[in-house]
């Protein structure tokens, strides 16, 4: 059975399910479906990592305090996180991957790390 890549239009044979006619140009028709929102999402991610090293470094045991400025002048942006838990008592973490942190009264910040998927 002929077919053509769904990339070059070259005709080729093979399984019925077959799309592409070389690793190539599957390569290149999957790179090009997924580079629409690459860029941002890349970014994000980015700025998300930054944000955990930033609380690590800060954090390096179970939990820290720490001001604002501090987290500021590392280059923290308090508008990416990756999760909000609130406790029973009705606190607010605001959580960067396994790290989290609580606002405390005059610019404190309780920074935890959630030990939960530690192995």
């Amino acid at each position: 059975m002929n077919q053509k890549c769904l990339v070059c239009n070259t005709p080729f044979s093979g399984r019925k399910d077959k799309k592409f006619c070389s690793d190539l140009c599957r390569n290149t028709y999957n790179n090009q479906q997924n580079s629409d929102g690459v860029n941002l999402v890349r970014n994000t991610n980015n700025a998300l990592r930054k944000n955990r090293r930033i609380l690590a470094k800060i954090c390096p045991e179970d939990k820290a305090k720490t001001k604002r400025n501090t987290l500021l002048d590392k280059g923290f942006d308090f508008n990416l996180i990756t999760s909000v838990r609130t406790t029973k008592k009705g606190s607010t973490y605001y959580f960067v991957y396994d790290y989290g942190y609580l606002e405390l009264d005059n610019d404190f910040f309780l920074v935890v790390k959630d030990n939960r998927n530690d192995g």
